[in-house]
């Protein structure tokens, strides 16, 4: 290592021990200003902080404090994404929303929009587990999700869009399940239908239909539909042969003597006719 390398090093530690020392383990509440220091120390103490800190929120006072004392610098700029990253990583989800979309506002041109955009999407995703039945969150994180897909598709971050896109359509198949499987226990059976019906028509790519159309041949048998739960089980047989839904949809109607054959001409006849014609599935 070179003299001149050495110092800088050294010069670097002096300048993070020195901005540690500033924030006192709160950031907010500093022994000395920070309009001493470079937009890069401050920066750079923002990302020791992210990197070291126990508390993601702690870097997010030194990013913004480089917004506000260099806010023309190329380096406001790179902070104000990683304000985003950093409210992210703390889980306060609105927050992140909220400026990521001030960088999308900013600097839409930018080669970052399309990862705030991303993280404008991640912060709908990462919060779908916590909604329960409430899927508004859900749809938003559809949306944003799509949009990353659409106007970055050639970005690093469309793979992984699309991948949470699936798993996210995948979940508002799964409540719409969770709620037929509530009716058809209880013995509301119209009700339960009405809830697979959806997931056959609308989430048909989910790993939910298989079952759903198991559910609607129990359903249907339990109202002596027998032409709809012939049709939903030939349905079953014609993409799903090999699943265990299929077996249990074949001993459901054999039990009754019946087949799983199309009959009569509901909606799901309809639905029979698009799978053979290779519109569906």
């Amino acid at each position: 290592m070179t003299v001149r390398n050495l110092r800088r090093v050294v010069m670097s530690a002096v300048v993070v021990a020195t901005l540690a020392a500033c924030g006192g383990g709160d950031p907010g509440a500093n022994k000395q200003p920070l309009d001493n220091f470079t937009a890069e120390q401050i920066y750079k103490r923002g990302e020791y902080e992210l990197e070291n800190g126990k508390r993601p929120k702690d870097a997010v006072h030194y990013f913004a404090e480089v917004e506000r004392l260099y806010p023309y610098s190329d380096w406001a700029k790179r902070a104000l994404i990683m304000q985003a990253f950093a409210y992210h990583k703390a889980r306060q989800y609105d927050e992140a929303r909220g400026t990521a979309q001030r960088f999308i506002d900013n600097y839409p041109g930018d080669e970052d929009a399309a990862y705030a955009k991303y993280l404008l999407a991640l912060s709908y995703y990462d919060q779908i587990d916590e909604v329960g039945r409430d899927q508004g969150l859900t749809f938003q994180a559809l949306q944003a999700l799509r949009e990353v897909i659409e106007q970055y598709p050639d970005s690093e971050y469309a793979r992984s869009a699309v991948l949470k896109f699936d798993l996210s359509f995948d979940h508002l198949a799964g409540k719409e399940m969770e709620i037929g499987r509530y009716y058809l226990k209880r013995g509301h059976y119209t009700a339960a239908i009405n809830r697979f019906r959806v997931v056959v028509e609308d989430y048909q790519t989910t790993t939910h239909t298989p079952e759903a159309l198991v559910r609607l041949v129990e359903s249907y048998l339990a109202l002596g539909l027998t032409n709809e739960a012939q049709t939903a089980g030939a349905i079953l047989g014609h993409n799903f042969q090999s699943s265990p839904y299929y077996q249990d949809a074949y001993a459901q109607l054999r039990g009754r003597g019946l087949t799983a054959t199309p009959q009569g001409n509901s909606w799901l006849t309809k639905v029979y006719r698009q799978v053979i014609q290779g519109k569906w599935l």
